[in-house]
């Protein structure tokens, strides 16, 4: 049966079964300290016992002793009482120190064995922490592994839906397209270029910018030749590699001469085309192991781009067109100076003109006031039958009542 590593499943088996293994050692290790604490305790457990039983011969032996000391003191009561009482003080200071001491052992005894319990307890619940950590991080990283095969899952998924896209020619033009519109929207303005442009012998463009003549209206099409790369890709041998990059060079010129002989119409496009490569390593392929090609698309007067490249020509003519739009607007500005200049002479003779009649007329009002006062002072006389003095002044002439040359007829 043969496993293949390389499968998300045997992975993720392969990945519980290491977790299993981690989990069983940790019980193991949590089980043998257990085991160690109670062979501790059952340790303890007997010194007390011995303890005990040394306590009980003791006694009996003092019961033994107080006995001998009764035989003895029946037998010599009158000669030894002195002795008896002596062994008796002895005895007695025996019994207290002997008391002290199985005292003050048990109290180290309960004393170590209190330290006994509180270490056995704080290494149980250090142990019982430690552990349930432990398995706190191992959730977190089982949680963690499994957000990474979802995302794992996912990209195997995009990364066989762009496999689909590039097995299948017609898709795979799409896909170029696609790549061509988004970077030629995002360079020039909308009015600038047409889509899917159908020229004069029935051909159609994939994007035509209306740039000004010179150059004029330039062609950009999307070539992908996928297949020839890919063999390229696959090859293993120097043999097979040779003929992948000949068959690379030959679809690629394919390409160039279908464009040149399609969308270069003259009096109509600009005298060259760009092919447009979807793909950056295609473009790289071509420029370091197969330059005759590039230099045989230049003949053909065929630019090859890749999407870097082609952003950085599409700003280049988006500067084109600038400087075209500003040349148009400086005429237009030319001719509207030009105008405003006329217009301005047509003013200034105009008011020559009206200044001379302002003239004129400030000059027929000045005769008409100096005829109304001399005929104010004429009627002045008539009011006062002052005839002798009115005859006329000298060196004054009437103002004349008609135009000159006009009879009183008229």
């Amino acid at each position: 049966m043969t496993v293949d590593l390389t499968d998300p499943i045997v992975q993720a088996a392969l990945v519980a079964g290491v977790l299993l293994i981690l989990l069983f050692w940790l019980l193991i290790a949590a089980a043998r300290r257990a085991a160690r604490t109670t062979q501790t305790v059952d340790s303890l457990a007997g010194q007390m016992g011995q303890l005990t039983d040394y306590m009980q011969a003791l006694g009996n032996g003092q019961s033994q002793l107080a006995g001998n000391i009764q035989t003895v003191s029946d037998a010599q009561a009158t000669a030894q009482m002195r002795v008896i009482q002596t062994m008796e003080s002895r005895l007695a200071e025996v019994n207290a120190q002997v008391a002290e001491r199985l005292s003050d052992n048990a109290l180290k005894s309960a004393r170590s064995l209190a330290d006994l319990q509180e270490r056995m307890k704080e290494t149980l619940t250090g142990s019982a922490e430690k552990s349930t950590k432990q398995l706190t991080e191992l959730q977190e990283r089982l949680a963690t592994i499994d957000r990474a095969q979802s995302n794992i899952e996912k990209l195997s998924g995009d990364v066989l839906s762009l496999q689909d896209i590039l097995s299948n020619k017609q898709r795979r033009g799409l896909f170029g397209e696609i790549q061509l519109t988004d970077i030629v929207s995002k360079a020039l303005p909308t009015d600038s270029y047409t889509l899917q442009h159908t020229l004069s012998n029935g051909k159609r463009a994939d994007c035509l910018v209306h740039l000004p003549n010179p150059p004029g209206p330039i062609v950009i099409d999307a070539k992908f030749p996928f297949e020839a790369y890919e063999a390229l890709a696959a090859a293993e041998t120097k043999d097979h590699q040779a003929v992948a990059l000949r068959n690379l060079g030959a679809a690629v010129r394919v390409h160039i001469k279908a464009i040149s002989e399609k969308y270069i119409i003259e009096g109509e496009t600009a005298d060259g085309a760009i092919m447009f490569l979807p793909s950056e390593a295609v473009y790289a392929e071509l420029h370091a192991r197969l330059p005759e090609v590039v230099r045989a698309g230049f003949d053909a007067r065929v630019w090859i781009v890749s999407p870097t490249t082609c952003m950085a020509t599409l700003n280049t003519m988006r500067a084109i067109l600038k400087d075209a739009r500003m040349r148009k607007q400086a005429g237009a500005i030319r001719s509207a100076l030009r105008q405003l200049h006329r217009d301005v002479e047509i003013i200034t003779e105009r008011a020559g003109k009206l200044e001379t009649h302002l003239r004129q007329a400030s000059d027929d009002v000045s005769g008409v006031l100096t005829a109304a006062t001399r005929a104010g002072k004429r009627a002045d006389r008539l009011d006062n039958f002052d005839f002798e003095e009115l005859a006329p002044d000298a060196g004054v002439t009437p103002l004349p009542l008609a135009p000159q040359g006009v009879s009183g007829q008229d």
